[in-house]
């Protein structure tokens, strides 16, 4: 989105046009941790603040009776309502098209500069820049108790060839944690003796 905003030809290309803005199993923007990171985005013109503006179904400031450092804003969603939001948004951009399609490799030259991508089918997408965003999907492992399950998000296939690619040009690749909490059956809950947790009234 943001290149297609500054007047260059864009091609999204996505192993699922149907999982874009896909949320995971903790549907919130924002927060302690990448909070900062979603404002300076937003400061960019980026969707994903424009997006939870449509979705956000409670907003709080975690830590609000701490000291500024230590204070977050956090916006949860509704899946639904921000993956429709994400796609109305990509769907404006006059400079952007969606292709899907894994890509496996790239297409580089003898002065290593990058003129394309190469697709599982072995067609060739042309380009003069490439922006690569990995997600969970890289060489993608879940794991469930002892069980482990080759895949990017459940249901959802990993992606194999760019990590080959990688290696083959000396990068050193590595696997990043992200922990799924369990979950627990509403009818095991007493919703009568939780304290109710609305939005904050100001922002």
């Amino acid at each position: 989105a943001a290149s297609a905003r500054m007047g260059c030809s864009t091609l999204l290309i996505t192993n699922n046009s149907l999982k874009i803005g896909e949320m995971s199993c903790n549907p919130s923007i924002g927060g302690l941790g990448k909070g900062h990171l979603v404002r300076e985005i937003d400061a960019l013109d980026g969707v994903i603040a424009k997006a939870i503006d449509n979705a956000g179904i409670q907003f709080r400031m975690l830590n609000a009776s701490k000291g500024p450092a230590v204070r977050g804003l956090r916006a949860q969603a509704d899946r639904k309502l921000y993956k429709q939001a994400i796609k109305s948004l990509l769907r404006k951009e006059r400079n952007l098209k969606i292709f899907e399609a894994e890509v496996i490799d790239f297409k580089i030259d003898k002065k290593k500069s990058i003129h394309g991508v190469v697709l599982s089918n072995k067609e060739i997408v042309s380009c003069e820049t490439v922006v690569l965003t990995t997600g969970t999907f890289l060489n993608g492992l879940i794991h469930i108790g002892d069980k482990k399950i080759p895949a990017g998000r459940v249901g959802e296939k990993a992606t194999y060839g760019i990590s080959k690619t990688f290696k083959k040009y000396g990068f050193n690749l590595g696997r990043m944690k992200t922990g799924t909490p369990p979950r627990i059956a509403n009818k095991s809950i007493n919703f009568k003796k939780l304290k109710r947790q609305d939005s904050d009234e100001k922002i």
